[in-house]
């Protein structure tokens, strides 16, 4: 079965947490910080591979995750960087969140290999915090965090025309006979059960056709195999209809056209108007008491815009007609190919402070002390004389896990808390 759709779990990697370290060397006093920096965490990437043409590969493996950062170590020594993971996909793969459907990015047109998630900065070592109040930091930087996402995986085949029909109109001998594909061709309903890619040489000014496979009534409803290929039809400029105009097994062309036209209106209203012709195919073994088939086709459609060609995919007799109209098609409408755009961004989440810090207790002076760049930031630009600033302050408090860390060295009531030069009573 073809695979056109996975869901996959990606992580990238944890920054290595910066290192607390302090210089020791004979004859050097009271050596200043000298911890070293975490190395990078290992970014999520996706590349393009020209040689794939699906999803299959990921049937097996569905978790990928790149290396963590190393920690920083003694003497400004800066951690090793982790590994990236480069996941390869197919031409036309569209990567969505697999919660909310949105896109994230289509591998397509100028996306060839694209950073989905990046790895966690390396934290900085203590040799950062080196201020001319405080000399001897104990603190350094814990490694960033690492991204981690469920994603939905679909292929759409990257085409300029879309073949759509019921099955067994002849839509794959059509495309062997006007491409260098060669579809496998049966007589039996579904023969084809993944979408076929062809090249049709006009001259040197040609395009690519995609035998979408057979639908049914009720593919948009998930009904049959059609709703799994009607995906692929979103990238193609025109379509060509073909239908079986000989009825060869007791079908009404005319019905046919519009019961596949309410699957592609109910699946994409857009891509139901895109511009259509309709290829009468089977025509060379039309019987004659049959053959006004082509004249009520053109009255109940070209009315409308829509152009009727009777061909016989396997004669070849009216193909080349119908490709040249195509192609001038194709020349009217805009060249830009079909690309969806962005709709979700992982980068835009709100990141978390990682800045550090520690609480201690001060035997000498008999109170705890929090200190370090966190709470120093906050305590600059939080208002604690207003109602607003202090109860913003009390929540950054527990929100940060500083109260927890307090109690967990056995502060009571009333003790005093030391942050910068201000003092606070501790109370529940």
């Amino acid at each position: 079965m073809f695979a056109d759709r996975a869901t996959i779990y990606v992580k990238s990697g944890k920054g290595g947490d910066g290192h607390v370290s302090f210089r020791r060397e004979k004859f050097v006093a009271n050596g200043g910080p000298d911890g070293g920096d975490g190395g990078r965490g290992g970014d999520v990437v996706f590349v393009v591979d020209e040689g794939l043409n699906t999803l299959a590969d990921f049937r097996h493996i569905r978790k990928y995750q790149a290396g963590n950062g190393e920690e920083g170590g003694k003497k400004n020594c800066r951690g090793k960087n982790g590994e990236d993971i480069v996941i390869k996909v197919p031409e036309g793969t569209v990567i969505k969140e697999a919660d909310s459907g949105k896109v994230i990015v289509d591998m397509s047109d100028k996306n060839k290999r694209v950073v989905l998630l990046k790895g966690g900065r390396g934290g900085n070592g203590n040799q950062h915090y080196a201020t001319p109040t405080m000399q001897v930091p104990r603190y350094a930087q814990p490694g960033g965090a690492a991204r981690e996402l469920t994603l939905l995986l679909e292929l759409k085949v990257i085409a300029d025309v879309g073949l759509v029909g019921f099955p067994n109109v002849g839509k794959s001998t059509f495309l062997a006979r006007v491409t260098n594909a060669r579809p496998k061709i049966a007589n039996y309903h579904f023969t084809t059960l993944n979408p076929n890619l062809g090249v049709v040489d006009m001259d040197g000014d040609g395009f690519v056709i995609a035998d979408i496979p057979g639908l049914i009534e009720g593919a948009s409803e998930g009904v049959g195999l059609g709703y799994e290929f009607l995906r692929h039809i979103e990238r193609t400029r025109v379509l060509i209809h073909m239908v079986d105009a000989a009825g060869t097994e007791g079908r009404d062309p005319i019905a046919d056209i519009y019961a596949i036209n309410r699957e592609l209106e109910a699946y994409n209203p857009e891509i139901a108007s895109r511009p259509q012709v309709i290829a009468a195919n089977k025509v060379d073994v039309l019987a004659e008491e049959d053959s006004g088939i082509i004249e009520k086709l053109r009255q109940e459609f070209e009315k409308n815009g829509v152009e009727v060609f009777p061909i016989s995919a396997v004669s070849g007799m009216g193909v080349k007609e119908l490709l040249y109209r195509v192609q001038g098609m194709l020349k009217e409408l805009d060249t830009k190919p079909v690309v969806f755009e962005q709709e979700y961004f992982p980068d835009r989440e709100m990141p978390i402070s990682d800045e550090p810090y520690t609480v201690t207790y001060d035997e000498e002076n008999k109170e705890y002390v929090v200190e370090g760049p966190r709470i120093e930031k906050m305590l600059g630009y939080t208002n604690l004389e207003s109602e607003k600033g202090f109860t913003f302050f009390q929540n950054f408090l527990k929100e940060n896990g500083i109260l927890e860390e307090l109690e967990a060295l056995g502060i009571q009531e009333g003790e005093t808390v030391r942050m910068y030069g201000l003092t606070f009573d501790y109370y529940k």
